[in-house]
């Protein structure tokens, strides 16, 4: 059973809620019990959470190796490469972060 912390938003699983609310410390009385339906969306949603952020990471990482390509400055096709690579990173990190929130909102997380 999943259970949601109506003053922070933290799920816990298990058979009741936790006495204190690991994130907020609310107590035991703020956990609402979520439908089965709420927590089918939350544990379908979860490996597909896990990708996104993984690829935000791996955007972060490109952004980073584009960066230093940039600096380095070898000559003009190349440093124009690592710009477009940049700014394409960019683009994916925020797709992907836009796609968190849009889970969030629809309390699949």
């Amino acid at each position: 059973m999943l259970w949601k912390c109506t003053v922070c938003g933290f799920l816990h699983e298990g058979d009741e809620a936790p006495e204190i609310c690991p994130k907020c410390g609310a107590p035991k009385e703020k956990f609402v019990a979520l439908s089965e339906e709420a927590a089918k969306k939350i544990y379908d949603s979860d490996r597909t959470n896990d990708i996104h952020m993984e690829i935000i990471k791996l955007a972060m990482e490109i952004k980073n190796l584009a960066k230093e390509g940039i600096e380095i400055n070898l000559d003009p096709p190349c440093v124009a490469l690592f710009k477009q690579a940049h700014d394409e990173a960019w683009v994916i990190k925020q797709r992907s972060k836009a796609e968190i929130i849009g889970h969030v909102t629809r309390e699949k997380w």
